[in-house]
Parts: C-alpha cells; structure tokens; sequence
C-alpha cells in the first residue's frame, strides 16, 4: 500500500491524535467544565483534528521526496516529537483543570507554557526544512508540485501568526499579570464566538489567518487531486500547463486570502463582521479568480494529440509517484 512508504513517526503520531480527538470529542460531552468561555475539552479536541490532518500532509509529501530523504526523514521525526510534547501539556492541563496557552498564573504554567513555546518553535523549523527540500524537489507533475510547495510556504506563515498571539494584550504585563497573551484582538479572550470554530464575533482573531494559513498544506494539494480526477471529463485538464495555471492563479488566491484575514484580525475586526474595505477586499480577490480561472482554460495550448498526450503522460507520471489518486 502506498502509505507504507510515508513518514512513520508523523503517521503514528497522527494515529495517536486520532484517538486523542475520539477521547476529547467523549470529554466533550461528558465534561461540563467551562475553560475562557469554551468547553474545557474544546482545544484538544481542535489540536488533534488539526495535527491528524497537518502530520499526515507532512508524512505523504516526505515520502515523494526524490533526494534528500535522510534530511526530511530527520525534520518529520523532529516536529512530530515537538508536536507531541505540545499536546501532552494541552490534555495535561486539560486534566488539571487549567488553561494551556498564555497561563503565567503559578511557575508550573509558566514553565508548561515556555515549554509549549519552545516546541512550537522547533514545529516551525522542522517544517521550514521540509519546505525547503519540497522547494528544491524536481517533481514530474509541476502543478503537484508547486501546490505542496506553495501549500508547505503558506502553512508556515500561518503557522507563524502563533507568535503574534503571545504579545502582551492590552493591560497585560510580562512578569506581573497572571495571563499574556491573548487569540482576540481589541477584545478579551472568552467572549461571544462562533460556534464549533470558538472564533471570536466581537473583534479580531488571529486563530483564522493561523487557521487558514496551515490548512494550505491540504486544500492545495488536494485541487490538483480534483483537476485530476475532472481530467477524464474536460479535455483542457489534460494539459499539464492547464492544471499549473490553476494551481498557481489558486496559489495566488490563497495567499491573498490569508493575507486579508490575517489584515482583518490585526485590526481587531470581526470575521462575521466585515468593514466596507474588507469587503470590498474580498470582491476583487473574488473576480480575480474568476477571471484568471476563465484565462487558464481559455489560454493557447499545445496541438489536440499532443496536449493529450502530454497531460496523459503527465497524470499517469504523477500518479505512478502516489501524488495523484
């Protein structure tokens, strides 16, 4: 089976998360503590989700690696042991009854919390050298390739936007207040959120563009495992040059998506809530994509035998290296 060849650690650990997520998903129910306005449960149960769908990007795109393996063997190995530290303290605290992120309240959750910063930072990095070789990699389909290469690229900015999190919030002092740090901006953590997410509809979040920003790693992927599977259907997807200038104007979208999100928490704006600027924002990175999807299907391509020819040639390439299904 192909996933045997995938990362094992990365997979096991996502295994793991797997389970942890069923255990949050029981504590959820049966657990009516209340945590900074959010069922006490609430963050493992997210955590894991989220670690099961990131380690498991991780550890398929680590074994397409042509050169290199020993290197990215090494990084995935490194972020998932961080990873897994991280969520020891997140359910550790959960049992102790304690908030895990921004807690200075006794030098034991100072310490857990400098220790969760530490790990997120190791994270980063591992995934900074796997993005490097992704970058370096020559992959035979390039519309898979640059879609894990810009997905790896946008999940480290936003997994960077955790860093913003940790800065003092207003009336918050390093060495004296009890929590620093805050996922709300211009207003207090714990207050009116959007269901399921916990997202904040008061005032800015930063956990969107944090979100946003690291799910690239599967949603972009995962369009050229649509394109592919359309192919069959729309004979212009049979052109590889098609498909990249999909993934690329899709790419391009993302990235101005996140940086808009991203523009809106720091401005302490509500997601459900938008300004005028926002929206207008969010229109023209709308007809953007229109009209530079319309452009990539209607753009010269190749004679008819050969862009079939080459696009086959292309799908059956990636597919035989596990990068399509």
């Amino acid at each position: 089976m192909p996933w045997r060849s995938w990362h094992r650690p990365l997979v096991l650990f996502s295994a793991a998360m797997a389970v942890t997520a069923v255990v949050s998903a029981v504590g959820l129910v049966v657990d009516d503590r209340v945590l900074v306005g959010a069922p006490i449960w609430s963050k493992p149960f997210k955590f894991s989700v989220s670690f099961v769908a990131y380690c498991l990007s991780l550890a398929w795109m680590l074994s397409l690696l042509p050169r290199g393996r020993s290197v990215g063997r090494w990084a995935g190995t490194v972020v998932a042991l961080a990873s897994l530290v991280e969520m020891v303290i997140i359910v550790g605290q959960v049992i102790r009854g304690k908030r895990s992120h921004f807690n200075r309240a006794t030098p034991l959750d100072e310490a857990l919390f400098d220790a969760m910063g530490v790990t997120v930072a190791v994270l980063w990095l591992g995934t900074l050298v796997v993005a490097v070789l992704l970058v370096r990699a020559r992959v035979a389909d390039r519309a898979s390739a640059w879609a894990m290469r810009s997905g790896i690229v946008l999940a480290l900015a936003g997994a960077a936007v955790g860093f913003l999190m940790t800065r003092p919030a207003p009336g918050q002092r390093r060495g004296v207040s009890e929590v620093v740090g805050a996922h709300s901006v211009g207003v207090p953590d714990g207050g009116p959120s959007m269901p399921l997410t916990g997202w904040s509809t008061t005032g800015g979040d930063l956990r969107i563009p944090h979100f946003v920003g690291m799910h690239a790693l599967q949603l972009l992927p995962l369009l050229v495992m649509v394109l592919a599977a359309l192919a069959p259907r729309f004979a212009r997807l049979t052109d590889d040059r098609v498909r990249l200038r999909l993934v690329l104007l899709a790419s391009a979208v993302y990235a101005a998506a996140f940086g808009l999100v991203l523009r809106q928490a720091l401005r302490g704006e509500p997601l459900v809530h938008p300004s005028g600027v926002t929206l207008g924002a969010a229109g023209l990175i709308l007809v953007a994509a229109v009209v530079g999807t319309y452009g990539a299907l209607r753009a010269p391509a190749s004679t008819p035998d050969a862009t079939r020819a080459g696009g086959a040639d292309a799908v059956s390439a990636g597919a035989s290296k596990g990068l399509l299904p």
